[in-house]
C-alpha cells in the first residue's frame, strides 16, 4: 500500500488461518468475555487463567470500533465441545470454549479464558494450544487463529510453520505481567489484529 510522505507505514495485516473442524456445532447461551464461568453455574473451568487483551486496528492503525469478534476453543486438556472432536481427553463440563464480544471505542478487547491444551491432529502431529478467532469490522473480515509465545509445538504444526517469519509474529500472543488484581499464577497475553480495510 502506498501512503504520502509523512504518513506513518502500513501494517501488515494480520494473517489469515483455516477456521478448522470445531466450530460449535449450536451456539451456548453463555458468550460474554468470561468464558471460565458459564451463566448460573458456581465452578470455575479447568485450567490456567489467562486474561487476553489487545486492539482491532487497520493497517492506517486506525482503531476498528464495534468489530464483532467470535472466539471458539478447545479446553485445558485439549479437547473442543463439540460432537466431531474424537479426542480420548474428557469434556469440562465448566467450559463451552466460546465467546462473542465487540471492540470498544478505542478498538480495544478484553477476554478472561483458560489456556487451550494441545492436541493431536494427525499422526505424528500435535496441535499447540490456539484459539480461534473470526473478526468482522465494517469493511473486513479475518478467520485466523492465535498461538502464545515459547510454544515448543509451535515450530511443528503444519499451519503456523507455513507462514512467513512476519506473519508468525502477529499471530503471537506476548505474555505480559499479572498484577495484583489477577488470580495468582494466571497469565497475562496481549495479542493485536490488524484488519486490511478495518
Amino acid at each position: 500500500m502506498q501512503l504520502a510522505f509523512g504518513q506513518p507505514a502500513a501494517a501488515r495485516p494480520t494473517s489469515e488461518q483455516v477456521s478448522g473442524p470445531f466450530y460449535p456445532v449450536r451456539l451456548p447461551a453463555d458468550q460474554d468475555a468470561d468464558l471460565t464461568v458459564i451463566a448460573g453455574r458456581t465452578a470455575r473451568a479447568q485450567g490456567t487463567l489467562v486474561y487476553l487483551s489487545g486492539r482491532v486496528t487497520n493497517v492506517r492503525g486506525e482503531p476498528v470500533p464495534n468489530a464483532d469478534i467470535e472466539v471458539w476453543q478447545a479446553n485445558a486438556a485439549g479437547r473442543y465441545t463439540h460432537p466431531a472432536d474424537d479426542n480420548a481427553q474428557p469434556i469440562d463440563p465448566h467450559f463451552d470454549g466460546y465467546a462473542r464480544i465487540r471492540s470498544d471505542a478505542d478498538g480495544r478487547y478484553r477476554l478472561k479464558t483458560i489456556k487451550p491444551g494441545a492436541y493431536p491432529a494427525a499422526p505424528g502431529w500435535m496441535r499447540p494450544p490456539h484459539i480461534h478467532f473470526d473478526i468482522r469490522g465494517r469493511h473486513s473480515r479475518l478467520v485466523t487463529q492465535m498461538y502464545f509465545e515459547g510454544e515448543e509445538l509451535n515450530a511443528k504444526d503444519r499451519f503456523f510453520d507455513r507462514l512467513s517469519p512476519a506473519g508468525k509474529e502477529g499471530l503471537l500472543a506476548r505474555y505480559g505481567t499479572p498484577s495484583a488484581q489477577h488470580e495468582p499464577n494466571a497469565l497475562v497475553a496481549v495479542w493485536n489484529i490488524v484488519l486490511i480495510a478495518g
